[in-house]
């Protein structure tokens, strides 16, 4: 029996009783639950198999909630909120005390932004409290772009997927925080470094080649959104292939059309050079690709600007041993 469903008020029953309800956003769908509910929490890390040294971001529904859980705005924080609130924007702030623990990993910070999506909104503005919504999927693996992905997760843990169609960004949010009133980018995702720097002047981005195990911010783990089977990141597509000519080969491409018989499964992102169409497609991609038993995905490496550099991000983690 599924359990999608495009309820909202079922949705609000759920949550309001402290159990799990996955969610639409414009990035990828959440696993959520009432932040102020231990229970509902403890179920989050739980059913995500999640460290609980990795916080959550917490979901509101307007601008004026930020008041509510966070003790301080920097200015550029406000000038970011207000370009790309509602959207694809994680600001780390300083917290409330009324903010669980458990929600920031004992930290004084909390991750919160506002999803831009319209049903994620219409929820949000129906309940007494905001939700923490981390990627709903198992710790480490490929993120959800659709209602069928979390199913195909968590069918027999939770008791709703919220369905909001195929999530139009793809790929997480950019999580942005604070040192010395300055902003520092600790995820790259679906805001571009250049469309940040519009709004706040160049932008330092916090080196993630070393193993984190104390994160400021969700999402810094160097290992994530990994498929089951063996991936590997190239800039040499043909060179890889050839290394694994007599294994069963898929390979994800940015807008090449490559033949080559000893390919078994391809799939192109853009073929229009779309760096917003390939974002969008990254996560469904690697579930297909995880799906049709292969010895080892290559991903070839997109160009290093814009959108490229978070696509690449996400494929870099992927392929973490």
């Amino acid at each position: 029996m599924s359990i999608i469903s495009k309820d909202i008020s079922k949705a609000v029953e759920l949550l309001n009783k402290e159990e799990l309800v996955a969610i639409p956003t414009e990035t990828v769908y959440g696993l959520a639950g009432n932040i102020f509910s231990k229970k509902a929490i403890a179920s989050i890390f739980k059913t995500k198999q999640r460290p609980k040294f990795n916080p959550l971001i917490v979901h509101i529904p307007n601008v004026e909630y930020l008041d509510k859980i966070v003790e301080h705005i920097p200015e550029k924080a406000k000038a970011l909120a207000n370009a790309f609130w509602p959207g694809p924007i994680t600001l780390v702030l300083k917290k409330k005390a009324s903010i669980p623990d458990l929600i920031t990993a004992g930290k004084d910070t909390v991750a919160v932004r506002i999803p831009n999506h319209p049903v994620s909104l219409k929820l949000l503005r129906q309940l007494e409290f905001p939700l923490a919504a981390p990627s709903a999927n198992p710790f480490n693996r490929i993120s959800p772009t659709s209602a069928q992905h979390v199913e195909d997760y968590f069918k027999d843990t939770i008791k709703m997927v919220l369905d909001g169609g195929v999530c139009k960004k793809g790929i997480e949010s950019t999580i942005i925080g604070f040192k010395n009133e300055e902003p520092i980018i600790y995820r790259l995702g679906s805001t571009s470094i250049e469309d940040i720097e519009r709004i706040v002047g160049k932008i330092e981005i916090k080196n993630r080649k070393s193993k984190v195990e104390n994160p400021d911010a969700p999402g810094m783990l160097e290992r994530h959104y990994a498929p089951k089977t063996k991936t590997i990141l190239t800039n040499d597509l043909s060179n890889s292939i050839e290394e694994f000519k007599n294994q069963r080969i898929g390979v994800l491409l940015y807008n090449n059309i490559l033949n080559d018989e000893a390919i078994d499964f391809k799939i192109v992102l853009s073929e229009d050079n779309n760096l917003e169409e390939a974002a969008s497609k990254l996560y469904d991609a690697l579930h297909q690709l995880d799906k049709q038993n292969l010895d080892i995905i290559i991903a070839e490496q997109l160009p290093d600007y814009g959108l490229g550099k978070s696509i690449n991000d996400r494929l870099e983690r992927a392929t973490k041993n």
